[in-house]
């Protein structure tokens, strides 16, 4: 095996679960050229990473299928060995059918799968399997491989970045989320940062479009809570995130981006789930890693696989009936230890 390419052009968790498949193709084909494609926008997390031997970008909002068909003579012309399709979508189903690669793998579920060489089942999120594992199963096709958890690896720049905001023991909290109802409630925030026992900086983290959430965050908080909370939300890239979870006490995230991101560089994390739950299987992975979630027995919970744009029912209880010592509890055993 000389040549791999691994499609996966969802949003940025789901690539940097991904990543997971790097780690163990690289063990059983070391000298094997790794390559990745990925949609405009996630590249970056691939800087300078030592298993990657090429990034494919994607742009699917200018010209896309002219874009699209421009990767697909870039795909034949490499000419892989082998074509990973972690998608379930037509259009990377389209581009693993038309490779010219000896192994064609991906889901049962892709719209092209009968023209590849290996389609492999997927199984329902609903069956508990994590994330990786279920990618997992596209590379056992290859040989016997052992599983690994993604990673990241932050460049010295990104590392040297950060620095400033390690002088002293530190927390993250990255507040937000692209779906509302997985997105702990910014009054809660609020109420759980007025009693956090913790005397050292608060960091929220996020990206650019997460700037104002923060600043409404800090807005409801008393001037010396201010003072401990540091909005960082938009000066950060990806790794520059990562790196800076890696060192922290304890990184507070939703079941979004962020808490892959702990995973993939092993960081401390407690990971709160409104409205999903983890045995869809997009859980922490991380040695120390705690879940928080309510206690109440909802019968309107979980409301889907995804997250929504609003509470179905209105209330939104999955997220406010979560009680602010279990958020808190974690970061005391931290803390004793």
């Amino acid at each position: 095996m000389q040549k791999i390419l691994v499609i996966q052009t969802a949003f940025i968790g789901d690539v940097v679960l991904s990543t997971a498949l790097l780690e163990s193709l690289h063990e059983k084909f070391p000298l094997a050229a790794i390559d990745i494609l990925v949609r405009q926008g996630n590249e970056s997390l691939f800087i300078n990473h030592p298993f990657v031997h090429e990034v494919m970008v994607w742009n699917k909002k200018k010209n896309k299928y002219i874009h699209w068909l421009q990767i697909l003579f870039k795909i034949r012309k490499s000419n892989f060995d082998a074509v990973v399709n972690v998608q379930r979508f037509a259009a990377t189903g389209l581009w693993t059918a038309l490779s010219i690669a000896k192994f064609k793998i991906g889901f049962d579920k892709n719209p092209f799968s009968f023209l590849f060489t290996h389609s492999i089942k997927h199984f329902e999120i609903q069956e508990g399997m994590h994330e990786i594992s279920r990618n997992h199963q596209l590379i056992q096709v290859l040989g016997d491989i052992a599983l690994h958890n993604p990673k990241l690896y932050p460049t010295k720049e990104a590392i040297e970045k950060i620095k400033k905001y390690q002088v002293e023991p530190y927390i993250c909290i990255a507040p937000a989320s692209v779906w509302f109802t997985k997105q702990y409630p910014i009054s809660d925030w609020v109420r759980f940062l007025k009693v956090i026992p913790f005397e050292g900086p608060i960091y929220l983290l996020g990206g650019a479009g997460d700037r104002i959430l923060g600043d409404k965050i800090l807005e409801q908080l008393g001037v010396a809570d201010k003072q401990q909370c540091i909005n960082l939300a938009g000066e950060l890239d990806f790794l520059a995130s990562a790196a800076l979870q890696q060192k922290a006490v304890l990184n507070y995230v939703n079941d979004s981006a962020p808490m892959h991101f702990a995973s993939a560089v092993n960081a401390p994390v407690v990971a709160v789930y409104c409205s999903t739950i983890p045995a869809f299987g997009y859980g922490p992975l991380s040695e120390q890693s705690f879940v928080v979630q309510t206690q109440e027995n909802l019968a309107c919970r979980p409301c889907g696989i995804h997250g929504k744009k609003n509470c179905p029912l209105q209330h939104f209880n999955c997220a406010h009936a979560i009680q602010i010592q279990d958020l808190t509890a974690p970061l005391l055993q931290v803390l004793q230890h």
